[in-house]
């Protein structure tokens, strides 16, 4: 019997593989799929705000709508499909394109009434200002 020095990375790293051969034959492709976007975005705290900022390149202002409900911000959109040119012949199609919807729960202390959104060179900010924490009060006993 020989032994063999055991790597834990290595069964680590044909996981993807694996999992894709194993969906596959089910049909199912989650790892790839080209129908699913989600642009990038950074949440940034700052003394006196949240600053969420979104890579949403390609779209219209009119194509983004913002909600802030219960504490949650929500960012949906769709990236619409260029019109088909018959004369063109593509080598390759990277960019995605379709319908997405982000959601990110944000502490119930903002002013939600306050909330700015700005669309400029495909760069998303939506500026959430802080409301005042409560502070104790303090009750003389008399």
């Amino acid at each position: 019997m020989s032994l063999i020095r055991w790597q834990p990375k290595s069964e680590w790293m044909d996981l993807p593989s694996d999992l894709d051969r194993f969906f596959g034959d089910f049909g199912l492709d989650f790892w790839k799929s080209d129908t699913v976007w989600q642009p990038a975005v950074d949440i940034v705290e700052t003394k006196n705000n949240f600053e969420v900022k979104a890579e949403l390149p390609g779209l219209k202002k009119d194509d983004i709508k913002i909600q802030f409900e219960d504490g949650v911000l929500t960012l949906t959109g769709e990236r619409k499909i260029e019109k088909e040119d018959k004369d063109k012949n593509f080598y390759r199609v990277e960019r995605r394109y379709g319908k997405f919807q982000r959601c990110f729960s944000l502490p119930r202390n903002v002013k939600a009434d306050e909330i700015k959104a700005n669309y400029k060179d495909g760069i998303l900010t939506v500026n959430i200002p802080k409301a005042e924490e409560a502070k104790a009060k303090e009750i003389e006993i008399k």
